[in-house]
């Protein structure tokens, strides 16, 4: 294929706040080294609630503290301004999967969480056995609003438990207790068939027998699916500012030795750095992310990946809650948009795919991307080298070294496209 050049006149992204047509948020211009997708990947639908009732400590999600009664109605008019403004970004394409996120989902009314699932069936075309999954906290189950929920289409719940136990939860900020923790999981197991519990170790002051307990609790539900996440100190939250005792390295080390030997004889299937499934349950609206899919995401500070066939397209809303509504009124709620360059593409492939315990084709590279896997060859050479990766013609994988070290193994790629 030869490249043609557009004249540097014509605007390739719209301007933060700048109303676009459909027509140029649909436009694909072919510059030099465009890339060339035989075909688009699966695309998910992310849905983003920005409140939750108080901040946690280690939380660095764009959420917001619940001051007074909810602006509902009006968030989710805007929310259905911008899917409508973005449907050109996505003409034909059905969604696979839905994932609505936050902040704390569950705080929605029934009737909210109603009127959305509505609005996208009437804006977008479904899979008929679509994924559709809502985050919740065990400090908002009610079991009426629950069953309402899964009425509405919701067939899938994602519970961010943490811990069972009280001064841990008391530790990391929860609004909920041990009791509420369990009766969550109680609704969920009776409410939705499929399900999944977020439990975080390394906690401040934990011991590995804490930890077991914590995870033995969890499995005594029989969870189709298990997120278990090391708790880290991420910037610009209160921990990284006045950071509590920690277990050491040696500690943490020995609880996710304890985790992954403990998950492989309850018979669950470590298929993500930090997800594990029942036979049959892996997330697939998160598999979808870690396979470089591509995912339209709406509501303020979500993020999109959209792919065109010579291009690949990267947005972010604006983060507050008000400022994302007023911006959807005006015409266009996206903050930043940008096209991801060719040098970056190896590193974005990577940084997403070698999540996965299982690896992943080398051709998934090239149907992704639209580039060559031979474009990361060297950072390849050198992965392998250090035994952080295998790789043959048909699988790429990190070893147990490199799933210890991924950051490591990530960053190797960093700046080496060609």
């Amino acid at each position: 294929m030869i490249p043609i050049k557009v004249a540097s006149s014509i605007p390739t992204v719209a301007k933060a706040g700048e109303p676009r047509s459909p027509a140029m948020a649909a436009l694909q211009y072919l510059q030099p080294g465009a890339l060339n997708l035989v075909a688009l990947p699966p695309l998910s639908l992310y849905i983003h609630f920005p409140w939750c009732v108080r901040k946690c400590p280690y939380c660095d999600f764009n959420s917001h503290e619940a001051k007074g009664e909810l602006p509902e109605k009006e968030y989710l008019d805007a929310v259905r301004l911008d899917l409508e403004q973005s449907l050109p970004l996505v003409w034909g394409r059905k969604i696979h999967t839905v994932f609505i996120g936050g902040g704390t989902p569950s705080l929605m009314s029934a009737a909210g969480l109603d009127r959305l699932l509505s609005d996208v069936r009437t804006l977008l075309p479904l899979e008929i056995d679509a994924e559709i999954t809502m985050e919740a906290n065990p400090g908002t189950f009610e079991v009426e609003k629950f069953r309402q929920y899964r009425d509405s289409g919701v067939n899938r719940l994602s519970i961010g438990i943490q811990s069972f136990n009280g001064e841990h939860l008391k530790s990391l900020g929860r609004i909920h207790d041990e009791r509420e923790a369990l009766r969550a999981v109680e609704i969920a197991h009776a409410t939705f068939d499929n399900f999944n519990l977020d439990l975080m170790y390394a906690l401040p002051s934990q011991t590995l027998a804490e930890a077991e307990r914590d995870l033995q609790t969890a499995l005594s539900f029989a969870p189709p699916h298990l997120s278990l996440y090391h708790l880290t100190m991420e910037p610009n939250t209160v921990f990284a500012k006045y950071p509590p005792s920690l277990p050491d390295d040696d500690a943490s080390a020995d609880m996710q030795d304890m985790i992954a030997e403990t998950m492989r004889g309850a018979g669950f299937d470590h298929y993500e750095v930090s997800a594990y499934a029942q036979p049959g349950r892996r997330a697939r609206h998160n598999l979808n992310y870690w396979n470089f899919g591509d995912y339209l995401g709406i509501g303020a500070g979500a993020h999109s990946k959209i792919s065109f066939p010579h291009r690949i397209l990267r947005q972010a809303r604006f983060k507050q809650p008000a400022s994302f509504m007023e911006a959807a009124k005006r015409g266009n709620p996206v903050q930043e948009e940008h096209e991801i360059a060719r040098a970056d593409m190896g590193f974005e492939f990577m940084l997403n795919t070698l999540r996965l315990t299982g690896g992943f084709d080398p051709n998934l590279f090239g149907e992704r991307t639209g580039m060559s896997i031979t474009a990361i060859s060297k950072a390849l050479d050198a992965a392998e080298a250090k035994g952080l990766l295998y790789r043959d013609f048909k699988l790429i994988r990190p070893t147990e070294l490199g799933q210890r070290f991924l950051n490591d193994l990530q960053e190797m790629f960093l700046g080496e496209t060609k």
